[in-house]
């Protein structure tokens, strides 16, 4: 059997003792008390039912204490999927949508998610789908906005001749008398 892993020699049991009774983290706080028990002269097996885990694992908090100390026990995040848009790539797409479209080059008047990740797949061979686009403008700071439609040939003076006029709601309408009834 293989020689087990030595712990830091800048710790002791009571130091890690006050430091888990700090701890905000449950699981830092399970880890910190098993390499506790290490330190005061226990068996790694008796740690290790301590902590609630087998010997393979308490060898892993070892050596993540002895590599980050205290910090090293807490949960880490996964760092998830890579981006598929590199940061060269995120600029190009910027300034493309800061640009606009021009008509005559690209074919649309104005940037549909769909369009954008066409030229995506055009410029760069990245073929992205239009939820991963949205998520990534969303990033960027880039909102989905879009004017208010009006018709070519709507008329501004028809509209406003159009439009109801009435009192303005702080004005007291006339005062009625009433009649005596017979």
């Amino acid at each position: 059997m293989a020689a087990p892993v030595r712990l830091r020699g800048d710790f002791d049991g009571i130091r890690l003792r006050v430091l888990a009774k700090g701890s905000l983290c449950p699981d830092q706080t399970r880890r910190l008390l098993a390499l506790a028990e290490i330190y005061d002269g226990r068996s790694r097996g008796e740690a290790a039912r301590l902590g609630g885990v087998g010997l393979q694992t308490l060898r892993d908090w070892v050596v993540w204490f002895n590599a980050d100390g205290p910090d090293g026990l807490l949960n880490g995040k996964a760092p998830g999927k890579a981006s598929i848009l590199n940061d060269a790539q995120r600029q190009a797409l910027a300034d493309i949508i800061d640009q606009g479209p021009n008509p005559a080059i690209h074919g649309v008047v104005r940037w549909r998610l769909m369009d954008l990740a066409q030229w995506v797949f055009e410029e760069f061979r990245v073929s992205i789908s239009t939820p991963t686009l949205s998520r990534e403008l969303r990033a960027m700071a880039f909102r989905n906005l879009s004017a208010r439609p009006r018709h070519h040939a709507q008329d501004g003076v028809a509209l406003e001749a159009f439009k109801k006029t009435s009192l303005p709601a702080w004005a007291r309408s006339r005062r009625t008398r009433r009649q005596a009834s017979p």
